[in-house]
């Protein structure tokens, strides 16, 4: 697939869990800098150059959509949300086919220290060149988000459980580990813990 035909790369966050190791209630709405934290991952990604974007939400979908008020972008949702990350990286694919999308970058909904300028690094890794599954890695580590091709939609739709595409990723030959300077590409958000670490680490920057 030549270039010319890489261009319509949409979003899909992923923002339907549950999150029982958080402890203060639904860490996707937890604050930073008076911001939701799911709404700092979809601002990213209108900031950034994708063509178009996706928030697949379940669990407290009501909040959670509130939370991306006046954003520009679609939303679905995953009623399946309690059997893993597989059935809303499935309702993500689904969206992607009937928009026509080249490709899809799956963006964790509990990710928010990702710059935009780390998504738009694996953007144009995809757009010039060959590969079919383009992911970041910061000190030799990968992470997320992960980019997949239109060509690998059959076997994303197919995933259980909470694996998502890590073994699409794994037994691909045209894989692009792209090094990038975000140590964001790593900081998910599971715990109270986590959010005041990642917060005073991105400060300290």
């Amino acid at each position: 697939m030549s270039g010319q035909h890489r261009t319509r790369v949409g979003g899909v966050i992923l923002a339907a869990g549950r999150s029982s190791r958080y402890e203060s209630g639904n860490k996707l709405l937890a604050t930073i800098d008076g911001k939701a934290v799911v709404r700092q991952v979809t601002e990213t990604a209108c900031k950034s150059s994708l063509s178009d974007a996706v928030a697949v939400l379940g669990h407290e979908k009501v909040a959670v959509a509130a939370a991306l008020d006046g954003l520009s972008l679609s939303v679905q949702h995953n009623d399946e949300y309690a059997t893993g990350q597989s059935a809303s990286v499935r309702h993500g694919v689904e969206f992607a086919r009937s928009a026509g999308w080249d490709a899809a970058l799956f963006l964790l909904g509990d990710m928010p220290f990702v710059r935009v300028e780390t998504i738009e690094e694996l953007l144009e890794a995809y757009r010039t060149g060959t590969a079919t599954v383009v992911v970041p890695e910061h000190e030799g580590r990968r992470g997320n988000p992960v980019l997949f091709d239109n060509c690998h939609f059959d076997a994303l739709a197919s995933v259980s459980g909470d694996r998502g595409g890590r073994d699409i990723i794994e037994t691909t030959e045209k894989t692009a580990f792209i090094e990038v300077s975000d140590p964001g590409v790593h900081w998910d958000i599971d715990t109270n813990a986590d959010l005041t670490e990642f917060t005073d680490r991105r400060d300290s920057l």
